[in-house]
């Protein structure tokens, strides 16, 4: 849910990054926030657990131009991978304006990401939201890996909508803000709507 602040003239915008643990969702979130200019990023916020990198969120503000005179901020969060931190996946889902589905490319990893993917769908409808309709981006992640599922399958098992879908190997950067990019594009889109 877009927030606008008129005194301070900014449209705020929520982008959550969504996936099975261990994908790199966090390591997105992480190379944006380190090579992004000191003065157009707020702070990160990370909690981290024993069972999963991430327990609730990533929070990074981004600036990324105006729209009819007002500045466009970015909030990015990630959820926890696993399933069992449900309650903190609807919790962060609440009021998102895209979703970004970031998929582990490796053979052993399909089955997580089906369940999430499944768990994305079911909690955005908990929020009224709808993953045919909601801005939805689609990564690839882990490309450099040994025995990664090919493109066009990963693309035939997940791809919901003919989503924007990227190829990414997020620890070193490929990807990573041509996924964000495509996001923000959707995002404002959909935002010049209303």
């Amino acid at each position: 849910m877009v927030f606008i602040n008129y005194v301070r003239k900014e449209i705020n915008c929520k982008i959550v990054y969504y996936g099975p643990g261990l994908g790199g969702k966090t390591t997105n979130l992480q190379w944006i926030y380190e090579h992004t200019p000191q003065e157009r990023k707020g702070k990160m916020i990370a909690l981290a657990t024993e069972a999963d990198r991430t327990l609730f969120f990533d929070f990074l503000p981004l600036d990324l131009g105006t729209i009819k005179g007002f500045t466009t901020r970015f909030q990015l969060y990630t959820v926890p991978g696993q399933v069992f931190y449900d309650a903190s996946r609807k919790l962060i889902l609440k009021g998102a304006d895209g979703v970004v589905f970031v998929a582990d490319s490796q053979r052993d990893r399909m089955d997580a990401n089906i369940e999430s993917v499944r768990n994305l769908e079911q909690n955005l409808k908990e929020h009224g939201l709808d993953l045919k309709t909601i801005p939805y981006v689609l990564q690839f992640n882990k490309r450099d890996l040994p025995n990664i599922v090919p493109v066009e399958e990963m693309y035939r098992i997940l791809n919901y909508k003919r989503e924007p879908t990227f190829q990414a190997v997020a620890v070193r950067g490929i990807g990573v803000f041509e996924t964000l990019k495509a996001i923000a594009k959707l995002v404002l889109k959909e935002l010049k709507k209303k």
